[in-house]
């Protein structure tokens, strides 16, 4: 379906109503909103991420024989690593710690997280669990699965 010019002037003036409010000089209550909370939280992480565990990104790839998962994990000793797996459910997690913020008095960028992590995710082919090897070398976390053999569809005849 072709959309006419004005179409999209009139999809383009709602965008802009939705957020302006009637006096254009005054910020919308959403942004005016979202200033006053940020305005009034430390330059730390907000409490609301502080509920949340950091996620793991993960990178997932197939060999012929494996399905392999990797992780980084820089800055993780292996007995803070907790790995798991479950009908086809693999679960991450451990913590990131820095030992320099207790001398830490005045930050100026913090991007690094530091805290909890966790990634949980479904296995895009079938495995054996009980046969997976877990490697970390270099801050790389990887989880070596046999993959479970597929028998090929079998061509039936109609007679």
């Amino acid at each position: 379906m072709a959309r006419k010019q004005n179409d999209d002037l009139l999809i383009e003036d709602e965008l802009a109503a939705a957020f302006l409010n009637d006096d254009s000089s005054a910020p919308a209550p959403d942004l005016q909103q979202a200033q006053q909370s940020s305005a009034s939280e430390d330059q730390g992480w907000s409490e609301s991420e502080d509920d949340f565990p950091g996620q793991l990104a993960v990178d997932v790839y197939e060999t012929e024989e494996q399905l392999i998962v990797k992780a980084r994990t820089a800055g993780v000793n292996k007995d803070e690593l907790d790995v798991s797996i479950s009908d086809g459910i693999l679960t991450i997690s451990g913590t990131m710690s820095s030992s320099d913020e207790q001398d830490a008095t005045n930050w100026h960028i913090q991007e690094c997280y530091w805290g909890e992590f966790s990634r949980t995710l479904a296995l895009p082919v079938p495995v054996k669990e009980d046969e997976v090897g877990a490697v970390l070398k270099d801050g790389v976390l990887t989880i070596s699965f046999q993959k479970v053999k597929q028998e090929q569809a079998k061509k039936i005849t109609i007679q």
